[in-house]
C-alpha cells in the first residue's frame, strides 16, 4: 500500500501563491504516476494535473494551465503543486492522488491522500 499526506494548504489573498506537497510512503516502487484533484464546497472532484513518475510528461487541466506547475523529487518521493496567480474559483480541497498506471491523459488514482484546504481570499 501507498501512504500519501499532503501539506502546505492555507489561506492566501487572490493574486498569490501557495505550494502544495504531498509526501509518499509504504510501497512507492508501485507508483507509476501521482496527480492533483480538488473538490469545492457543493461540486464534484476535478481533476488538476498530473506527472508521470518517471520522465517529464506533466498534464494539466485547462482551467490551472499556465497557473499552477506540478514537479516532483523522486529521491524524496514528493509532488508539489505550485500555485500561482490565485483566484477566488481555485478555492477547494486539494487532494493528492497516486497511480501504479501512467495514463496519457488524466490519471487514474489508486491511492489517495487525505487533503489539504486552500482558501482565496477576494
Amino acid at each position: 500500500q501507498v501512504q500519501l499526506v499532503e501539506s502546505g494548504g492555507g489561506l492566501v489573498q487572490a493574486g498569490g501563491s501557495l505550494r502544495l506537497s504531498c509526501a509518499a510512503s509504504g510501497r512507492t516502487s508501485s507508483i507509476s504516476a501521482m496527480g492533483w484533484f480538488r473538490q469545492a464546497p457543493g461540486k464534484e472532484r476535478e481533476f488538476v494535473g498530473r506527472i508521470w513518475w518517471i520522465g517529464r510528461n506533466i498534464y494539466y487541466a485547462d482551467s490551472v494551465k499556465g497557473r499552477f506547475t506540478i514537479s516532483r523529487d523522486n529521491a524524496k518521493n514528493t509532488l508539489y503543486l505550485q500555485m500561482s496567480s490565485l483566484k477566488p474559483e481555485d478555492t477547494a480541497v486539494y487532494y493528492c492522488a497516486g497511480s501504479r498506471t501512467a495514463q496519457v491523459m488524466g490519471i487514474i488514482p489508486d491511492y489517495w491522500g487525505q487533503g489539504t484546504q486552500v482558501t482565496v481570499s477576494a
